[in-house]
């Protein structure tokens, strides 16, 4: 809990830090509770998104209705996981192998699910964006931030994504003296920060990337941050531009 608390306090301090200087982000945007675009730059340069492509998973996995409360039969870190457990994982702790696991089970395996994703994108009315995995591992996957506005407010309307954007810590016992935990890969949830939506990435194509839609005192805005110099710089540049509009 400390240690939460003092990263969130380094990102206060970043917060000021950024608003003097220029953003190492290469594409961003501030939108508003309508999806409406307040700001932002670089706005439809098309680029590589890493885990964001998880949001996207998520969203065409829940559509196809399957049970959330079946167990998977394939085993990962060495136990089974339900639906629900692997949307857990793949948001919070942006785990690659259940994003896929999602995949490899959802009707017709991963072709057809990555086809959905496109079909998704393409009904969103996301132009830009091309999905070629489940994962985000490819740089393949491609969006643009205003396209990156459109998933987001898409996936706000599911339950197993808001609620796993506000899951700071995944954990199950491996034996009674032994547990496995995860945290969120935004170390500002469970800080006191209220999501909606949140997800980070990152590959080296695509530098350090986040989206999120949280509350203010202006109202609900989005954020999306792409192509921000690491993982270390992407979440308080991206809550520093939450708080300008």
């Amino acid at each position: 809990m400390k240690k939460t608390l003092l990263f969130f306090l380094l990102a206060i301090y970043a917060c000021a830090t950024f608003a003097q200087t220029n953003l190492t982000a290469q594409a961003w945007l501030i939108a508003d509770d309508n999806g409406t675009i307040l700001e932002g730059v670089h706005t439809t340069d098309i680029r590589s998104i890493a885990s964001i492509t998880k949001l996207m998973t998520s969203i065409v996995v829940l559509d196809s209705g399957q049970s959330l409360t079946e167990t998977i039969p394939k085993k990962l870190y060495n136990r089974k996981f339900t639906r629900q457990e692997l949307f857990n994982l793949a948001i919070v702790r942006s785990d690659n192998n259940a994003a896929r696991m999602l995949c490899e089970y959802y009707p017709g395996g991963v072709k057809k699910c990555v086809e959905a994703m496109n079909a998704k994108a393409s009904t969103l009315g996301m132009s830009s964006s091309r999905f070629t995995d489940p994962t985000g591992l490819l740089n393949t996957n491609v969006s643009t931030a205003e396209d990156l506005v459109k998933l987001v407010m898409a996936a706000k309307n599911y339950p197993t994504i808001t609620s796993a954007s506000n899951t700071s810590t995944i954990q199950w016992q491996i034996n009674k003296k032994k547990s496995a935990i995860f945290h969120n890969t935004n170390r500002l949830v469970g800080t006191g920060v209220d999501f909606i939506v949140s997800k980070t990435g990152w590959i080296t194509a695509s530098g350090g990337c986040i989206v999120m839609m949280l509350p203010g005192e202006q109202g609900v805005r989005t954020v999306v941050l792409l192509g921000s110099k690491n993982t270390h710089t992407r979440i308080p540049e991206a809550y520093m531009l939450s708080k300008l509009h």
